[in-house]
């Protein structure tokens, strides 16, 4: 079956095409040193004797060198086509395995590191990365499904019960404000979500200027100090005179912002959140630390998904989706994020290019 692939394939009959293209380059070197040879045994030797049997020798090895280099061609060419055909037919079965059972296919390697190895380890690495985005847009469907869910629930119940009982001004005007609070907790989970896309589509970059990260990291650090002073909370900003950096100021401010919201809620109560921001070797760098339970270590490389929220953040205020927003922001920037113990608790770290170096 391969082998009448093989003799079917267009690359068997590219390579009859370059096979005989060969053959008539050979042919009229054959053919000019059989000419050849004749013209010079003749002006030696003139037309003296019988070269008859010295032409007939001269035609027979011509020959048989012409008749074993198309045998070696065409074996060759049967070969090379069959050994490539061979390997297309592996990535068709894999693709079409992929296409009738999922993602969970993969093409074999030989283990010889040629190019045909190397196309079958970007084919796999591919599919492994669409797995992984796959996975991504599974769960984060699941979690929209049930983030929706409870707000979902509760303004169908207040509008039934409110259907069903007489009308009450102030009761009505409750359920009004109720209705409303978890609308605006919907259309803000969603305002997220086209928040993240568009900063993930690189579609703000010609926002970008210089900027000082120092001067946001104050005003970031001014708008929640309220916040921390209800929960105890001591918010404190150590940071250089100037830290210049280039990018959008809006966006380095929602990041900022979500760190610091994050470690008041999920820090201690009555602990300290410390907001430091430097310029060091030639990069621009602000950590946010608090003293609460911190992260495990292995739920870190996960909590940057949109909607991932830690067992102990379930009841907490929130929806997910503020580190996603952090992480696309990064890269927007071309920032490295990293999360560090900071013994009790966690330290978000922004690396960022400075403006000189941008």
């Amino acid at each position: 079956m391969l082998l009448a692939k093989t003799l079917r394939s267009s690359t068997f009959r590219l390579a009859l095409i370059a096979i005989a293209a060969f053959g008539l380059i050979v042919a009229a070197i054959m053919a000019y040193v059989y000419f050849g040879t004749l013209a010079y045994v003749q002006s030696r030797l003139g037309t003296v004797g019988d070269h008859d049997g010295f032409t007939g020798m001269i035609e027979l090895a011509m020959a048989a060198v012409a008749v074993l280099l198309l045998v070696l061609a065409g074996l060759a060419a049967v070969l090379v086509t069959r050994r490539t055909v061979g390997r297309i037919e592996q990535i068709n079965a894999t693709s079409r395995a992929i296409m009738l059972a999922g993602l969970d296919q993969r093409i074999p390697l030989r283990g010889s590191n040629d190019e045909w190895d190397r196309v079958a380890e970007n084919l796999n690495q591919m599919l492994d990365r669409i797995e992984t985005l796959m996975g991504e847009v599974k769960q984060v469907s699941d979690n929209v499904a049930h983030d929706l869910r409870t707000p979902l629930t509760r303004m169908r119940g207040r509008l039934e019960k409110a259907y069903h009982t007489p009308r009450n001004s102030e009761a009505d005007a409750a359920l009004i404000g109720d209705t409303i609070a978890d609308l605006d907790a919907v259309l803000g989970m969603f305002a997220s979500i086209t928040r993240i896309s568009e900063i993930e589509t690189r579609a703000r970059t010609g926002a970008f200027r210089a900027l000082d990260l120092a001067e946001i990291a104050g005003e970031v650090v001014e708008l929640y100090d309220a916040a921390a002073e209800q929960v105890a909370t001591k918010l404190s900003l150590a940071s250089d005179r100037e830290v210049p950096v280039t990018g959008d100021r809006d966006l380095l401010f929602d990041a900022i912002a979500n760190l610091v919201d994050n470690a008041i809620k999920h820090g201690r109560k009555g602990g300290q959140v410390t907001v430091t921001c430097r310029s060091a070797d030639g990069c621009a760098v602000i950590a946010v630390a608090d003293d609460g339970p911190g992260i495990p270590t292995e739920e870190r490389d996960h909590v940057f998904k949109r909607f991932y929220r830690l067992e102990q953040s379930r009841y907490t205020p929130g929806n997910g989706l503020g580190l996603s927003l952090v992480a696309a922001v990064a890269r927007l920037h071309s920032a490295e994020i990293a999360l560090h113990d900071n013994v009790p608790g966690l330290t978000v770290r922004l690396s960022f290019k400075a403006a000189s170096a941008t």
